[in-house]
């Protein structure tokens, strides 16, 4: 545990050249509450049988990144494990609304002529909750949805399966890659993320229908 406080402090210490990562601790199992270090055993198990939705979804984009080889192979086995079970998917749609509905009212941020492209309806966050609730629903049945980690890719995986359109698919994936080409600069001039409004109306619109048709009118 007192290794992981280094590793945490090394990766996030802002210095004169900015910080590596932010490293969100609130993400490990069980939240502020747990454990900063579980077993391969006890990250299984919760995953199985505590874990919420949106941990599966944070699983959807997960991968080792550095560590023991070993390691590393033990939790990529859990993480096809768990995503690739079959799911209730009018309890799946409810639970990525509610929590995508929760963030946008914790996190969103306003300023009069500014669009915040992370939060907004439309914006980057909208884009990778759909794409990670496709992947949820579909994935038993598809286990190639989960090969990659990255939204790009499985946005053309969801093609491949058939779950989405080809039209469907490059909204999506040009959408991500104009807010993240954006965002990617303004991070590295540590400004915030409020783009003026307007700038990405096209894109912000098209996602707010897919979001719609492909999400919020799957009620039956």
């Amino acid at each position: 545990a007192r290794l992981a406080q280094r590793i945490v402090h090394w990766l996030s210490t802002q210095t004169g050249a900015g910080r590596a990562y932010e490293v969100d601790l609130r993400l490990r199992p069980s939240g502020a509450s747990g454990l900063l270090v579980s077993s391969i055993t006890g990250f299984s198990e919760y995953q199985d049988n505590n874990a919420w939705t949106w941990e599966h979804q944070a699983l959807v984009r997960a991968r080792p990144v550095a560590g023991d080889a070993e390691v590393g192979r033990a939790f990529e086995m859990i993480r096809r494990q768990v995503l690739a079970r079959p799911r209730d998917a009018e309890q799946l749609r409810t639970d990525v609304i509610e929590m995508r509905d929760k963030m946008r009212a914790q996190l969103l941020k306003k300023r009069e002529g500014f669009v915040d492209l992370k939060q907004a309806p439309g914006g980057l966050t909208d884009v990778e909750f759909l794409t990670q609730y496709l992947v949820l629903k579909h994935c038993h049945a598809h286990p190639a949805l989960i090969e990659y980690s990255d939204n790009w890719r499985q946005t053309d995986a969801l093609v491949e399966a058939g779950v989405v359109s080809e039209a469907d698919a490059e909204i999506l994936i040009d959408a991500y890659r104009r807010f993240r080409t954006w965002m990617h600069a303004r991070a590295l001039q540590n400004q915030d993320m409020l783009s003026p409004d307007g700038v990405f109306a096209e894109q912000r619109t098209a996602v707010r229908a897919l979001w719609q048709r492909l999400l919020l009118e799957q009620a039956p």
